[in-house]
């Protein structure tokens, strides 16, 4: 397989080429790096969005909305299918990277530069690791990444700052929501994996979500963007081996199922690291057994969704 951060970089260029098009704006740092903002000064559309998702699935991955509904109202919905769920998913659009720094900067990093370092669990695992003179890790923050979050991922990466492209994008922004949808698949694809399901016995995933409701108010927009996966998430899974613990890969597997997000985030202080990883993960999900069984587990709640995307 070529190099993913190769294949995300080809996506950049897209972005950059019809930056206008897709309302994002690209420029480059002083140590040379390029930092392209897909929504947090820029205004990123739903097509950003999806382009973005591109980017962080490495091309892998196979994107597009569709009209749906919630609670009877009618609504945009993100979905994402691919045949190589252990690269494109785990080793590339988790959000596996936290970039904290001392000047005060703070952002979650996903994308195919995470498989340059390699210092996650899932990449022995999937045994899979990068190399490239390139380096593509999107940025999720309220504020666009410096020159000193450029050499940092150039450091770890082990490229030249010139080689860093760093998209970049608010949790609340169209192309966040779009993104986050996006998500769905990937979600279950963990879920299993911490349960020491094999991530290469999983062979094809598609996962759908609602895109949640737009807003600059960052910790709404952590909350709506995980309700919507984890009350709206749907997912199909065709792997090679069958499993008893299938039905733990669902939201409704957990204590805090029925609990807005909003809420679990206030209870652990807005620490997104001090949340239990188990309570992210889809609503509902199929898994089909080749030669087997099809489970199907997990169930949607579309008045919680509602509520937490603020119909009246």
């Amino acid at each position: 397989m070529e190099s993913i951060n190769r294949t995300a970089i080809e996506l950049v260029d897209e972005a950059l080429d019809f930056a206008g098009e897709l309302d994002v704006v690209g420029y480059e740092l002083d140590n040379g790096a390029t930092v392209v903002d897909f929504g947090i000064d820029a205004a990123g559309g739903v097509e950003a969005g999806l382009l973005l998702a591109e980017i962080q699935t490495a091309g892998l991955a196979n994107l597009r909305t569709r009209m749906g509904e919630v609670a009877g109202a009618p609504r945009q919905y993100v979905e994402l299918s691919t045949d190589h769920p252990a690269i494109a998913l785990l080793c590339s659009q988790k959000a596996g990277w936290e970039l904290a720094f001392d000047s005060g900067f703070e952002g979650l990093g996903s994308g195919p530069a995470r498989a340059l370092v390699g210092q996650e669990a899932e990449f022995e695992r999937v045994g899979y690791y990068d190399s490239s003179e390139f380096a593509t890790l999107t940025v999720e923050s309220t504020t666009l990444p410096t020159e000193e979050v450029a050499e940092h991922v150039a450091d770890l990466a082990e490229v030249e700052a010139e080689g860093v492209f760093l998209p970049a994008y608010a949790t609340g922004s169209t192309a966040g929501s779009v993104a986050t949808a996006a998500r769905a698949a990937e979600l279950a694809v963990f879920r299993l994996l911490e349960l020491g399901y094999e991530p290469t016995d999983v062979l094809h995933a598609s996962g759908a979500a609602p895109m949640a409701p737009a807003t600059r108010d960052e910790d709404l927009a952590m909350g709506r963007t995980n309700d919507a996966l984890a009350y709206g998430g749907e997912v199909h899974l065709q792997v090679a081996r069958d499993d008893d613990r299938f039905d733990q890969i669902v939201s409704t597997a957990r204590e805090e199922y029925g609990t807005p997000f909003v809420e679990v985030f206030e209870d652990a202080d807005w620490d997104f690291y001090e949340v239990d990883e188990r309570v992210f993960a889809p609503a509902k999900v199929t898994v089909d057994v080749v030669d087997g069984p099809v489970y199907t587990v997990g169930e949607t709640d579309e008045e919680l969704l509602a509520e937490s995307f603020g119909y009246r």
